[in-house]
Formats: structure tokens, C-alpha cells, sequence
């Protein structure tokens, strides 16, 4: 079945846009778009679409607060968000992050990034544009205080996984770098969701970064 696009942003041409690129895909099909927040979150939960890309400065209700409005109360089911936006500042990114968006994507990032953040939205990874990636996870926050304690609520092979979670691997590459099936690191990334107070791969890489597993 092919996977469900809602598009919200307040310039008509970068919605046409972005519907063109989607549409043009095998796999995807645009069900909605919308110019503002508010009914970005309206059209979300009538159609249940399985990604969103959301703009961070729209009117009446921005990306973030239409992200975490969504999203609320769902504990990672619902909607994949991907932010999408112009401004390029550890304050968007780590907001929209922390509101529960899966992958945060620059507009100018280039047609191909953008597909590939759908496919991985909808496929529960998560997509931050490279080139800022690696500033936003050394950034995201001081090292806290609790780190070595909260870091062993987790076992050494989940920690492994944590680890290269971080570092961006997807999970063929950190089966590959530990020597196990795919399917073993999707169970300790479960039990890792389970433990932590985290919804999709970026909070555990975000957590990961806090607590010092990643150096």
C-alpha cells in the first residue's frame, strides 16, 4: 500500500512542490495538504495519514505546537512527523525533536532527502538532514547530572545498540556492526523505548548524547 503524505505549509508553491515529488513516487500518495497548523492537526486526525510533514512557521498553530497537539496522548502511535523548514538553529531542531517529530528535514536538503524521510517516517526510523545531525546531538543539552545511573537501567548489548542509534546507523548497519539479525536489534530497541522515556530513534539518540553513552 502505498504511504499516506499530509503536507502542511503556509507557501502554496512549496506544497505543490513537495505534492509533486511525493506523487511522482511508486509507493507514496499525497492525501492532503494544508496552509496552517490548525488544520494541518484537523486534517490529520480525520484522514490518519502515515507521515507529515510539517513547516515550522505557519500561522495560527506553528509545526511544533501542531506536532506535540498531534501527537499527545499517543505514545508513538499515530501519524509520523517529519518537520520540514528554511531555518537551520539548534532551537527549531531540538524543539521539534522533543515535541515527537521522527526526522527533521531542511527545505533545501534536495527532492531525494525528502523522499527518503518519508520511507523512513513510515518505516518508524527517523531522518535529520546531515548537516545537522552530529551539531544538534552534541549540542541538544549539558551532559546531566543522573547520567551514569540512568545509563544502567540499560543492559551492555542495548547500550551497544544506543550507541550506534547515535551515531546515525540504521538497524541493517548495527546488526551488521554487532554480528546479529535485524530482527534482535528491533527487540532491544523495543525493550530500550520500554526503559527510556523516549518515542523513536531520535530521542534515544538525544538521550544517548545527554547521558554520555556516545563520547
Amino acid at each position: 500500500m502505498a504511504i499516506r503524505v499530509l503536507i502542511a505549509d503556509d507557501q502554496e508553491m512549496v506544497r505543490a512542490g513537495f505534492r509533486a515529488i511525493i506523487d511522482a513516487q511508486p509507493d507514496m500518495e499525497v492525501v492532503a495538504d494544508a496552509p496552517d497548523g490548525v488544520v494541518a492537526v484537523a486534517q490529520a486526525r480525520r484522514l490518519q495519514p502515515d507521515v507529515c510533514l510539517f513547516d515550522i512557521r505557519m500561522p495560527r498553530l506553528d509545526g511544533l505546537e501542531a506536532t506535540r497537539t498531534l501527537l499527545a496522548g499517543r505514545n508513538g502511535a499515530g501519524p509520523r512527523v517529519v518537520v520540514v523548514t528554511t531555518f537551520d538553529t539548534d532551537e527549531y531542531v531540538y524543539g521539534a525533536l522533543r515535541s515527537g517529530a521522527t526526522g527533521f528535514l531542511l527545505k533545501d536538503s534536495g527532492p531525494t532527502l525528502l523522499v527518503e524521510a518519508v520511507r523512513a517516517a513510515a518505516s518508524g526510523e527517523s531522518l535529520v538532514s546531515p548537516s545537522v545531525t552530529v551539531r544538534l546531538l552534541e549540542r541538544l543539552s549539558e551532559p546531566v547530572k543522573d547520567g551514569p545511573a540512568a545509563v544502567r537501567v540499560l543492559t551492555e548489548r542495548e547500550l551497544d545498540v544506543v550507541e550506534l542509534v547515535a551515531r546515525g546507523k540504521t538497524n541493517a548497519e548495527i546488526a551488521g556492526t554487532l554480528f546479529v539479525s535485524v530482527s534482535t536489534v528491533k527487540t532491544h530497541l523495543e525493550a530500550v523505548r520500554a526503559k527510556l522515556p523516549a518515542r523513536n530513534r531520535v530521542e534515544i539518540a538525544a538521550w544517548a548524547w545527554e547521558h554520555g553513552v556516545v563520547g
